[in-house]
């Protein structure tokens, strides 16, 4: 991984992206795409979409979602606290404690969630999981009326964007789900570019993944892809309470996932795992019986139907503050479907 797209991975970790409200990202995003690109365009949806070699025939689209779980403003109390609503799944004992950043029209605003001392608490409340009507988000304010001057209904929340470096290559920063598989759609793409296409190659920052994959679904009507690989996120289980037979085996450092099951094209799936084999690309295997959560489920059936595929990135701690991943991983993955797209003759069948 070279400096820029080390620093692109930085810059995209650092912009606010709450579905609906992913602009920041997607100027990160428009910016480094049109380094590579012949063309990049925003669409009406807000899906950011560059493409190399448009006009051959086979059409690729990778997909990485921009979007990262947050919150929005839903009220102000006479005392200045703010109430606030999920956007996206979240664990309400994740957000206790934690520093946040409401993105508001002018500076953005800091604030912290956080809960009655201990000290405080009765036997009864010890016991009980707080909901998320009964957090609120402390701004300093000491009135509705001096947070009603800073803050709006309808601002999004996002915990402090912060990303941290620790051992062996790895490193923690919210937002890993899923601004990793954007950057390796981007750094794929950028990879591939500057060699030699047989295919037409999309590279999408698909938005509002987290309240229902609504954005590969219109992204991926307007290219009308033959293949469509989706990259996000799955849960390493390399850490203590998960059950590997039950979520299978998957461990941070080892290489990107690489899903079988019905959402995913066996055509593809096996020239993924020929790619990764032939280039020695360390890889695992994951397995889904169902149709995935992830905008591969909407890539697939997609007008007339979409050989569909999902690669992962390990992540432990997902939809925390604190979600874990290897850099070695996201660069394996970004190498890998390169590798896949650079392989492809533009005649493939990839009918099952």
């Amino acid at each position: 991984m070279d400096d820029a797209a080390l620093q692109f991975f930085h810059s995209i970790l650092e912009s606010p992206s709450p579905s609906g409200y992913e602009r920041p990202v997607q100027d990160v995003v428009r910016a480094y795409a049109a380094r590579y690109a012949d063309d990049v365009k925003t669409d009406t949806h807000g899906n950011v979409i560059a493409v190399k070699n448009a006009s051959a025939p086979t059409r690729v689209m990778l997909a990485g979602h921009c979007d990262q779980i947050g919150l929005i403003v839903q009220y102000i109390d006479t005392d200045g606290f703010i109430y606030v609503q999920p956007i996206g799944g979240w664990d309400p004992m994740q957000l206790i404690g934690q520093r946040l950043t409401v993105w508001t029209s002018g500076a953005p605003v800091p604030g912290v969630i956080a809960r009655k001392p201990i000290h405080l608490l009765t036997e009864e409340e010890r016991k009980q999981v707080p909901k998320m009507k009964d957090l609120w988000l402390d701004i300093g304010a000491r009135s509705r009326e001096e947070a009603a001057d800073l803050v709006r209904i309808g601002d999004p929340v996002t915990l402090e964007l912060r990303v941290q470096n620790l051992r062996n290559n790895l490193v923690i920063s919210p937002g890993m789900d899923d601004k990793t598989g954007l950057w390796v759609c981007f750094e794929a793409f950028r990879r591939a570019s500057e060699l030699k296409l047989n295919v037409a190659l999309y590279a999408v920052a698909t938005v509002q993944e987290e309240i229902g994959l609504r954005g590969a679904q219109t992204s991926a009507y307007g290219i009308d892809p033959h293949v469509g690989i989706a990259v996000d996120v799955t849960h390493a289980t390399d850490c203590p309470t998960i059950d590997k037979k039950q979520e299978g085996d998957v461990t941070l450092g080892k290489g990107p996932v690489i899903y079988r099951g019905p959402n995913c094209n066996p055509v593809v799936v096996s020239r993924l795992i020929d790619a990764a084999v032939d280039n020695d690309i360390p890889h695992q295997l994951g397995a889904s019986g169902r149709a995935t959560p992830t905008d591969a489920n909407s890539l697939q059936v997609t007008r007339a139907g979409v050989a569909a595929a999902l690669v992962s990135v390990p992540n432990r701690y997902m939809h925390s503050g604190v979600e874990m991943i290897s850099l070695d991983d996201i660069d394996h993955a970004a190498n890998l479907l390169s590798k896949f797209a650079l392989n492809l003759s533009g005649d493939e069948d990839f009918r099952p």
